[in-house]
């Protein structure tokens, strides 16, 4: 299969939007992250048109080398080539039953930002200039947060049911995580900045390290305990329609990344 690339944000948008069709065909629960991240392509092009960011030509370059990464990963894995372990992780619980809706987005979030991101960061930066991205990171970093809003909205749909039983359990508030992503992506900011110093001959070591303590993580998302489990599985089982119609239900509102702190997210990203 054919590992594509994009060179433009829109290529971005047209190769996810494939990926999103083969996947409602396939019933493939890597659509449902995919789905995300084209909402969220799609705030940064926006963003990119509106002049919202200090240098335009700079964050779409950074945008299509970050979906790059994850596009690479998708086709790698298709192909039955082995892509990072943390995205290999990922990919291989889209086969699977028991992930709900909100582990397929968390396991992609996790990869995509604690991993790639930081690598395509210090890819359009040099140690003399990488804070001068900052503040365009900040801004990506509201664009995003400004998705929170739809959470509730859209995990209903998908999980009729969800909204009573976490309230039941005293739960609602430490179960989603804040869209915002605030530390990890203040964990991305910081390996970019670390990154970015390396030498070329000690990046590829480095990766590999980083990638070994995202898996841990996304471990910790795929397992995050007896009682989470417990009430993921009652999730799974009252989750609303097939694959595709999830997809499609996910589609409709804006998009949004949720906060667990039964995951110990913020503990364990704070490590990196």
């Amino acid at each position: 299969m054919e590992i594509k690339q994009a060179t433009t944000v829109d290529e971005v948008i047209q190769f996810l939007d494939e990926i999103i069709e083969h996947s409602k065909l396939e019933q493939k629960a890597s659509g449902l992250f995919a789905t995300f991240y084209r909402e969220v392509t799609i705030k940064i092009k926006e963003g990119i048109i509106n002049g919202e960011f200090q240098d335009g030509t700079r964050i779409e370059k950074l945008d299509v080398i970050f979906a790059n990464r994850y596009l690479k990963a998708y086709y790698l894995h298709q192909s039955n080539q082995e892509p990072s372990a943390c995205w290999e992780f990922t990919f291989q619980k889209t086969e699977v039953f028991w992930p709900i809706v909100l582990q397929h987005l968390l396991l992609g979030i996790n990869a995509h930002i604690n991993l790639d991101l930081g690598i395509a960061c210090a890819s359009v930066s040099n140690k003399e200039n990488i804070g001068d991205l900052k503040s365009d990171f900040d801004k990506i970093n509201a664009i995003l947060g400004d998705l929170v809003e739809s959470v509730e909205k859209c995990l209903t749909v998908i999980w009729p049911t969800l909204t009573i039983l976490l309230k039941l359990s005293g739960k609602l508030d430490n179960f989603l995580i804040d869209f915002s992503m605030k530390t990890a992506r203040d964990g991305a900011w910081k390996f970019a900045n670390e990154f970015v110093l390396l030498p070329e001959n000690q990046r590829d070591a480095e990766i590999h390290q980083r990638d070994l303590k995202i898996t841990q993580i996304a471990l910790l998302v795929s397992n995050p305990g007896y009682f989470v489990s417990g009430v993921f599985k009652i999730i799974r089982l009252f989750e609303k329609g097939t694959v595709a119609q999830k997809i499609i239900d996910l589609s409709k509102v804006n998009h949004y990344e949720p906060k667990v702190h039964q995951f110990d997210w913020q503990t364990e990203t704070a490590r990196l």
